[in-house]
């Protein structure tokens, strides 16, 4: 299982080599996710429309590692984004994948930008 969540790394915009087409904006469900597969990485894509922003994280819970993120609920805690894994409510930060409930696991999170109502996810390779 390990194996599976050693595919993930969280990438720095800065860091991007490969803009990934993942959809159109009306691909992608307000205030909610949708799930890509890049290369042989499944990554959950957030609309997050009451912020006005979208945000990328690894689709893969690192605690039932169960592909589920995508359909997690989202939110907001000190205005920090978050999503709440479907199956056991645990907080991971939209922003650094950091696991807001104070455990050891996160998540990788991947820089999105929008151009012309297309979406783009970027990553290292």
């Amino acid at each position: 299982m390990q194996d599976i969540l050693n595919q993930y790394e969280t990438v720095q915009v800065n860091d991007v080599k490969v803009w990934f087409k993942a959809g159109k904006t009306t691909d992608f469900p307000t205030e909610g996710g949708g799930c890509i597969k890049y290369k042989n990485k499944q990554i959950a894509v957030i609309n997050f429309t009451r912020r006005n922003e979208w945000y990328a994280c690894q689709n893969v819970c690192p605690h039932k590692m169960e592909m589920v993120l995508s359909r997690g609920m989202i939110g907001s805690t000190d205005e920090i984004p978050k999503i709440a894994c479907p199956m056991h409510k645990k907080t991971f930060s939209l922003t650094d994948g950091s696991n807001l409930n104070g455990e050891d696991y996160s998540i990788a999170t991947y820089p999105v930008k929008v151009v012309d109502g297309e979406v783009f996810v970027g990553f290292l390779e």
